[in-house]
Parts: structure tokens; C-alpha cells; sequence
């Protein structure tokens, strides 16, 4: 029990910090939460899903294939880990940026626009295949090829909740995601971005 829920605390705190993060497809939920409110966010999510769910289980059988390379979990440590300063780094300097978010007009259905806004986003592939990559591996070694389901249902709550969340305060024009709160809450992401990335390079030291 301890093994599983020390594994949902990492998957959950790193997990935050790319379904939280400031781009495309939060702007568009916010742009779409404003008429649609919850609804809105619980779509785009799903749209979101439609996409990740198979880009996961690919991953997974590559990491099922490459569980006999000696050097693997290695390299992929170490490449999860830089990847994790550099996300750290970026998102940084985004809420640092005073630019205001461009809106993103409505021209298709909030679960359309999830899957295109995924699908076409650098930054969700980088972050599968590299942070996320690591976490299918650690998930398969203690639960095997069932870990990627186990991994899964730890990550994607969190953008129903938070997309949806988002929606809704979007509709309701509240004040708890204000610009500034949210810059802080990005920051602190951030910075366990880096805690996490140092932890994965203990792994292979």
C-alpha cells in the first residue's frame, strides 16, 4: 500500500506541473469556459485523453522492448531528469512573462479542440517522451505492463479536474486563478520540478 501511494504522490506532483502549465490548450479552455463553463473543461479533456491515452500505451510497449537494454534505465533517468530543469526552466519563464495569453477562438468543439491542441502541442510529446517515460518505467517494473493503466488513471484525473476547474472559474470570472496566484503556483510546480529531476539522477548515481 505504502509502494503505490509513495507512486501516486510522484506521478501527481510531477504530473501537475505539465497538466497546470500555461499554453495553448489552457487558454483555449479558458476561452471556451467562459460560455460553456465545467462542460467545457470536462470535453477538452476528454479530447486531451483521446490523444494521450494511446501515445501512453506506445510508449509502455517501448519500454517493454527496451527493458533488457543494460543501459536503459540509465539513460532514461538521466534524459528525465534534464528534461525536468528544462520544463522547470521554460515554465519559469513564462509566468514570469508579463504577455497576457492570446485568446483562442471557438471554432470547433471543446473536444475537437483538445485533441488538436494536444496532438500539435512539441511540448506534450517532449514531455511523454521523456518525464513521462521514465515514470511508465518505474510504474511497469512494479506492476508490469498493468502499470501503465496504474499510471494512466494517476495522471489523467488531474486534467478533468483541473481543465474542468479551470472552465468553471472561467464562467464564474473568479479571482482564486489570479494572474498572480497562478504565477506562484507555477512556481512552486516548477521547483519540484527541479527536487524530482535531482531525485531521478539518485537513481542512476
Amino acid at each position: 500500500m505504502n509502494q503505490i501511494l509513495d507512486f501516486a504522490v510522484v506521478v501527481i506532483v510531477i504530473s501537475a506541473s505539465g497538466v497546470m502549465a500555461p499554453g495553448p490548450l489552457f487558454a483555449a479552455n479558458i476561452a471556451y469556459g467562459v460560455n460553456q463553463s465545467t462542460k467545457a473543461g470536462i470535453k477538452m479533456a476528454a479530447g486531451h485523453t483521446i490523444v494521450e491515452l494511446p501515445l501512453v500505451i506506445i510508449l509502455g510497449i517501448g519500454v517493454f522492448s527496451l527493458e533488457n537494454f543494460p543501459e536503459f534505465r540509465t539513460i532514461i533517468s538521466i534524459f528525465g531528469a534534464l528534461t525536468m530543469f528544462v520544463f522547470a526552466g521554460i515554465q519559469i519563464k513564462t509566468v514570469l512573462c508579463k504577455k497576457e495569453s492570446k485568446i483562442i477562438h471557438q471554432k470547433h468543439s471543446p473536444i475537437i479542440a483538445g485533441i488538436i491542441l494536444s496532438a500539435l502541442n512539441p511540448f506534450f510529446i517532449v514531455w511523454w517522451s521523456s518525464i513521462g517515460f521514465k515514470l511508465i518505467s518505474d510504474a511497469m517494473i512494479i506492476w508490469a505492463f498493468a502499470g501503465i493503466i496504474v499510471l494512466f488513471l494517476f495522471h489523467i484525473w488531474m486534467d478533468f479536474a483541473w481543465l474542468g476547474t479551470v472552465a468553471f472559474l472561467a464562467k464564474k470570472s473568479s479571482k482564486i486563478l489570479s494572474n498572480k496566484n497562478y504565477k506562484i503556483m507555477m512556481l512552486c510546480l516548477s521547483i519540484s520540478l527541479v527536487y524530482f529531476g535531482i531525485t531521478f539522477l539518485n537513481d542512476v548515481v
